[in-house]
């Protein structure tokens, strides 16, 4: 019910009744003074859907808000949501759920406070995805992830030291390649140490991270996913001892707007989603995670029983040609110095396992925590290559090289990535019968700095 009453949900199924107080057909409507005022950060575009989408958006004051949405082309024929009233008790957070969508189309969108046009930063716009299947050829896709998102706060931040974060240009160079959608693969802020144990001061980090101009543009035209790792859960390498782990899980749920979250019996952020047919696998590996100090033994879990059952349950379930698994610590690096699966080994040996023994297809795993970029390949008795495209940082300090991680035999030559603020693309493309993906690295100033290119026919175990 908390939840319920935190964040209004609002339907399109209900616009009619708008329209009659706001003309769809309306060509000019006055615009908000001072908007910054008004608008704290967003609009940001949750999951989408055949025919559903969803907006957030947070304000800085108690206001009205509204969203007025169109096929691209035909403004005349705009839709008006209802009015979702924000107010200090949501933490001025709205929520739109759109519905009723035409499948694989474009739309555009304003934003209204109390009535007033809100002027942005770019012409925003949604899309919903593309019903193919028995139709055509999946659609080509273009997503883009990243992670460890520091941004600087002084009175915060540690004295004496040259600031942790910068490069924000970044976010406008991610959102100059069109993808259409990101996934963010943990510590997509930073909980300080005034933060980690007062709900109040960790929605302030939430919403001064997400209120800088640069991320405006990303957040309002492309689709946004996340997962989180131990810096937007709780202090540094933080588990399942959190003691305030539930308040955490509320305040992600409030300020991302993925398709789902958890099971009904087993609370988490872990969920799953669809990109054309690309599918997703997002996890937790924080909620249930065993102190990185306990002694390697059986029960020692980066996961948890209740989420690996799910994640073995939903990989043989999925027909997806490529099965994306996103984790927040590297998954497959035999080489762990830091916090890593392989630290669990028992637990990523019955992951791998059942791949090989299931004989699931197409599984390839997504990673970020380490400032660094690097694909590993990691080659097992009776398996396919199981791939693992570690993305990081955008804006945190990018870490140097390590000697003792220079001579990995399984990274990928020359996709070892230090000293340098960068993001990935992961990009889909070919006929259903010859599907492949693209990975590529990019800095801030949009060039690339590797890519490599995996087919489905190689993420298959031979008969």
């Amino acid at each position: 019910m908390r939840r319920r009453e935190f964040i209004s949900l609002v339907s399109a199924a209900t616009a009619s009744a708008a329209l009659s107080r706001f003309p769809a057909s309306t060509k000019a409507q006055q615009t908000l003074p001072n908007p910054a005022i008004w608008l704290r950060s967003g609009p940001m575009l949750g999951h989408s859907e055949i025919t559903e989408t969803e907006v957030w958006l947070q304000t800085n004051k108690p206001c009205h808000a509204e969203v007025r949405y169109w096929k691209r082309g035909k403004p005349d024929a705009a839709r008006l949501t209802e009015t979702v009233k924000t107010d200090e008790a949501t933490d001025f957070i709205a929520r739109f759920k759109l519905s009723r969508l035409e499948f694989g189309t474009r739309y555009d969108y304003e934003v209204y406070l109390d009535g007033l046009r809100v002027p942005l930063v770019s012409n925003p716009s949604f899309q919903s995805q593309a019903m193919w299947r028995w139709r055509t050829d999946p659609p080509p896709c273009r997503i883009a992830i990243g992670s460890c998102a520091y941004i600087n706060d002084t009175d915060y931040d540690r004295p004496n030291q040259t600031p942790y974060g910068g490069g924000y240009e970044i976010f406008e160079t991610i959102a100059r390649q069109q993808p259409d959608a990101m996934l963010w693969l943990g510590d997509n802020i930073y909980y300080r140490e005034a933060d980690w144990l007062n709900e109040t001061a960790m929605r302030y980090r939430y919403a001064h991270g997400r209120a800088i101009p640069e991320m405006r543009g990303l957040l309002a035209s492309a689709h946004h996913y996340a997962i989180w790792d131990d810096h937007d859960f709780g202090p540094n390498d933080s588990d399942r001892a959190y003691r305030i782990r539930e308040r955490s899980l509320r305040i992600f749920k409030d300020y991302w707007a993925n398709s789902s979250y958890g099971l009904p019996e087993t609370p988490g952020i872990f969920g799953r989603f669809e990109w054309n047919d690309l599918e997703f696998f997002l996890l937790d590996d924080r909620y249930y995670r065993s102190p990185n100090r306990t002694p390697t033994n059986p029960g020692k879990a980066m996961f948890g029983d209740a989420q690996m059952q799910w994640l073995m349950d939903a990989l043989v379930s999925s027909s997806a040609p490529f099965k994306i698994v996103a984790g927040g610590n590297q998954m497959m690096n035999p080489l762990t110095p830091f916090e890593a699966f392989g630290n669990f080994p028992d637990e990523q040996k019955r992951l791998i396992d059942f791949i090989r023994e299931a004989r699931v297809p197409g599984v390839l795993f997504l990673s970020g925590d380490r400032h660094h970029t690097e694909l590993i390949k990691r080659t097992e008795p009776g398996l396919y290559p199981l791939y693992d495209f570690t993305s990081s940082p955008p804006t945190s300090t990018a870490d140097k090289p390590r000697k003792e991680e220079e001579n990995n035999p399984a990274r990928v030559p020359g996709t070892w990535v230090t000293g340098l603020r960068n993001f990935g693309l992961i990009e889909a493309s070919g006929s259903a019968k010859e599907r492949k993906l693209l990975l590529r690295t990019l800095d801030a100033t949009g060039k690339e700095w590797w890519r490599h290119e995996i087919s489905a026919s190689e993420l298959t175990i031979a008969k």
